[in-house]
């Protein structure tokens, strides 16, 4: 099971390093290819739509194949699409590439987390997804900032080479470590797509999409914040991401024991209401060189507290069609993705400045905050109605 895990970890590695490293690198990324920042923030929303469109449709296909072939495949695929990046040489062929390089991730976790949910022993689960996200988490200790050295001392392109690396290590990894594993559904698509119609799956989606969205808001012009708004050199900015990737592998083991001291979606109130007021905090000090570190580390660490309840809360909503809706839950994300960079770089183009981005972010967290509060509402309701029956 230890090796399992590990190599979903090996996986979420590479996708945390494609996925975020483009963040740090942004400034270089729209230099090299004469456009501006806000327009290269339109590679991490193609890379997130990729996501959006390959969850749910790649598992919805993939249901009659193991697991451990899926997964095998779709790191394939990913290794293959990342390594092509590297050698985009305009705006339209880094989108194409961005685009395809995100169609396996979503459906990666998503089969990844009730496999790894499967493999653990009893009341460990929540461990066990967080020790998958753990490589998405770590990627952001290492491979991110690896990655921004790499493009900023070198080539934007050389980062993608290296993501093409550790996808090859993926690969690897799950043939030889992954043990022999069941088909994903027993359904079928047809009856899969039947948890498409619980309403409080569509709550937990919204929720996913908008409370994250508000990390990806502020996290997406993280470059530009440091060196334009707070005035640090362009040389700190490889470890500001260190500084980022460490606070998201606190949050991430944090966001496990949370969710299992306290209902997941409880969890999720508690971690976006301190998001909001982190967010706030950070509009105010971005120009203060201390408080804009203390800050990052610290919005990094409660964003991923989110990770595992989250996940969690979609997987029970979805009984009998887990993996679809772990799955959709990862497109969640990413429409979170696409959408906190789109907005958030509304007011930076009008000429709000950079630091206008983290209102944004903490308008978004606010919104989930209420989203939240209203599945646990309906959640009451239920289970008021089932005593009143009983």
């Amino acid at each position: 099971m230890k090796k399992a895990l590990i190599a979903l970890a090996i996986g979420g590695f590479g996708i945390g390093m494609t996925e975020f490293v483009i963040m740090g690198i942004l400034p270089n990324v729209a230099e090299d290819l004469d456009i501006t920042i806000p327009q290269a923030g339109h590679f991490i929303s193609a890379y997130a739509m990729g996501v959006v469109v390959g969850a749910p449709v790649i598992t919805g296909i993939a249901g009659r194949w193991p697991a451990h072939k899926i997964l095998m495949w779709l790191m394939v695929w990913f290794t293959i699409f990342n390594t092509l990046s590297a050698y985009a040489y305009n705006y339209n062929s880094l989108m194409v590439m961005r685009f395809l390089s995100g169609l396996p991730h979503g459906a990666f976790f998503g089969i990844g987390a009730v496999v790894a949910g499967k493999l653990a022993k009893p009341g460990k689960s929540a461990q066990a997804i967080a020790m998958m996200f753990t490589g998405l988490t770590v990627a952001n200790v290492l491979g991110v900032p690896l990655g921004t050295y790499l493009g900023q001392s070198y080539s934007w392109g050389v980062s993608f080479l290296a993501v093409g690396i550790v996808g090859i290590l993926a690969v690897l990894s799950v043939i030889f470590w992954m043990p022999a594993l069941p088909i994903s559904s027993s359904n079928g698509l047809r009856k899969d797509l039947k948890v498409l119609k619980r309403g409080e799956l569509w709550m937990v989606f919204f929720l996913t999409t908008i409370g994250t969205g508000g990390f990806f808001a502020w996290y997406s012009y993280i470059a530009p914040l440091i060196t334009n708004v707070a005035g640090h050199p362009e040389s700190i900015v490889s470890y500001v991401m260190i500084l980022a990737g460490i606070g998201m592998v606190v949050g991430n083991f944090i966001g496990a024991k949370l969710a299992e001291k306290f209902s997941p979606i409880n969890a999720v109130v508690i971690t976006l209401v301190i998001m909001v007021i982190l967010l706030l905090s950070n509009t105010f000090f971005a120009t203060d060189k201390i408080a804009v570190l203390v800050l990052t580390f610290l919005i990094s660490t409660f964003a991923f507290c989110l990770a595992t309840p989250i996940q969690m809360a979609m997987i029970t909503t979805a009984k009998g069609s887990e993996m679809l809706g772990s799955s959709l839950n990862q497109s969640a994300f990413n429409v979170g993705n696409a959408s906190g960079a789109y907005f958030a770089g509304l007011p930076i183009a009008m000429g709000y400045g950079i630091a206008s981005a983290t209102l944004v972010g903490a308008a978004m967290a606010g919104m989930g905050v209420f989203i939240a509060l209203g599945i646990i509402l309906v959640l009451r309701k239920r289970e008021q109605a089932v005593l009143a029956i009983e």
